[in-house]
């Protein structure tokens, strides 16, 4: 009987440590990691995450000449079609006009009896699953993985594309090494990509503003955002094999700070703004300039929509803005840098050059200011 009672007492005591703990922790205060960062570990160094990494797929010649077979054009067969820019072309209403592709589409080494693609796909630097789409509806990019590295310059983003399948092991917040096999080369979603066109589409790029999903539920409100932050309007991709070539040539001493700063620079625009952009509080080596308190910045952009150097702006280019209900200007365009200007950020107005059909857009994501 007394037995019974201490065993009594026992469970008792211990379920009030419970409920004085869960106590506790409620009046703690909460704790949050910001979207972007990643905890270093051995895993996820933070220098130069790109700088010693694998490559996307089997394929270990992508810096050899441009060929049919080793990348994969658009049906117009077009073998630039397959490259990084301003390289294919869209249509609407019967006007053709030049569209922009935000990497490189990879051809297989191998394919199966009935012509699939049979290569692995594998992450090319250390890094952290933030999206796995298994489902080819959900995007023109089919079934694809999107993974974070942490880097020097700041948190960076890799996506591949037209996937046949996603590993079981790759799951959102699980880190990954570089080399590691994310899944198989394949033809997602098949209305779009056919198996004889299998390939792997590659980016590589940086993420314009951490509060973009804030951002799509007040400007799209009816539609639905499925990708979270790594919508592709939030991805801003540059040319994945000018960065494997810059990667070979530097050796260990490749720095993707140095190899965006070494972009040619597509124009310039002078910004009418009381704060930064988060922008350049996630990557702050690309702000060239002092503390800016207004009320304007100019910042320099690469063909691709990155946002490069920043800087305050000068008085005489304050004078530019106007007066009330002052809007950027874009101060200066190289076209050929820009070349077929198949991203529209810019677009000519007379002597001069302004922001195209897709520009406000883009500088709306990246100014927007979590509330």
């Amino acid at each position: 009987m007394r037995r019974g009672w201490y065993v009594a007492g026992a469970i008792l005591l211990a379920v009030d440590v419970m409920a004085l703990t869960w106590w506790i922790r409620r009046r703690e205060p909460p704790t949050s990691t910001p979207l972007f960062v990643v905890e270093p570990t051995a895993a996820i160094p933070v220098r130069n995450a790109l700088a010693f990494g694998a490559w996307p797929t089997p394929r270990t010649n992508l810096l050899a000449d441009v060929q049919v077979g080793l990348f994969q054009p658009t049906a117009s067969g077009q073998l630039e079609s397959a490259l990084y820019g301003s390289v294919r072309t869209g249509s609407s209403g019967g006007r053709i006009y030049p569209s922009f592709h935000e990497g490189i589409d990879i051809a297989p080494l191998a394919r199966d009896r009935s012509g699939r693609a049979r290569d692995p796909v594998f992450t090319v630097a250390d890094g952290r699953v933030v999206l796995a789409n298994r489902h080819a509806g959900n995007s023109n990019y089919g079934v694809y993985v999107v993974l974070t590295h942490a880097d020097a310059l700041g948190e960076v983003y890799t996506l591949y594309a037209h996937l046949a399948d996603i590993d079981r092991a790759i799951r959102p917040d699980h880190p990954v090494e570089a080399g590691a096999v994310l899944g198989r080369m394949g033809s997602t979603p098949s209305h779009i990509v056919p198996v004889s066109r299998s390939h792997l589409h590659f980016e590589v790029g940086v993420v314009l503003n951490s509060a973009f999903e804030r951002w799509w539920a007040v400007r799209h409100k009816k539609n639905r955002n499925s990708h979270g932050p790594f919508h592709g309007w939030n991805l801003q991709g540059c040319d994945p094999l000018r960065l494997f070539a810059d990667r070979e040539r530097r050796g260990h001493a490749f720095s993707l700070l140095t190899h965006l700063l070494e972009l040619p620079v597509a124009f310039e625009i002078l910004i009418p703004a009381t704060h930064l952009p988060d922008y350049y509080y996630r990557y702050p080596d690309l702000w060239t300039g002092g503390p800016f308190n207004g009320p304007a910045f100019v910042m320099a952009v690469s063909e691709g929509g990155i946002p490069l150097r920043g800087r305050p702006a000068t008085a005489d280019e304050i004078t530019r803005l106007g007066g009330p209900g002052k809007t950027p200007v874009v101060l200066s365009a190289d076209s050929s840098v820009l070349g077929n200007n198949g991203k529209r950020l810019v677009a000519r107005r007379g002597e001069g050059w302004a922001l195209g059909s897709q520009g406000s857009q883009w500088l709306d994501i990246l100014m927007w200011v979590a509330e």
